[in-house]
């Protein structure tokens, strides 16, 4: 993996990619900020601001207010990575936000995606 990458990459350039994912098999805008907010205990307004700052991947993660205690639940392949056996924080935290937009285009319910 190259994290040194993940770590200058914009969320902001990203972020609309994760929104073309799931509305181009039937999800919503919301559902993405939902995950995304979720993961990162961002409200929707501080979420966008993030993305109106521009802020990288490494910021974007540092600033969010708590990762959902539930994180850690998130787990299998993504990217050819197994999540738990990431050792990297920050990768991990990308790789969880990468594996809640595939679930929901997969189609899996958002109970399920945000491990209730």
């Amino acid at each position: 993996m190259d994290v040194a990458r993940v770590y200058v990459m914009k969320f902001s350039s990203v972020y609309p990619l994760y929104i073309n994912k799931a509305e181009r098999k039937g999800r919503t805008k919301a559902e993405v900020d939902t995950l995304i907010c979720w993961l990162t205990g961002y409200d929707q307004q501080s979420l966008q601001q993030q993305i109106d700052k521009k802020n990288d991947f490494e910021t974007f993660f540092a600033q969010a207010p708590a990762l959902n205690p539930n994180a850690p639940k998130i787990t299998g392949m993504i990217c050819g990575y197994r999540i738990e056996e990431i050792e990297d924080p920050l990768m991990r935290k990308v790789r969880y936000l990468d594996k809640l937009i595939d679930e929901l285009a997969k189609g899996r319910p958002m109970e399920k995606i945000m491990r209730k």
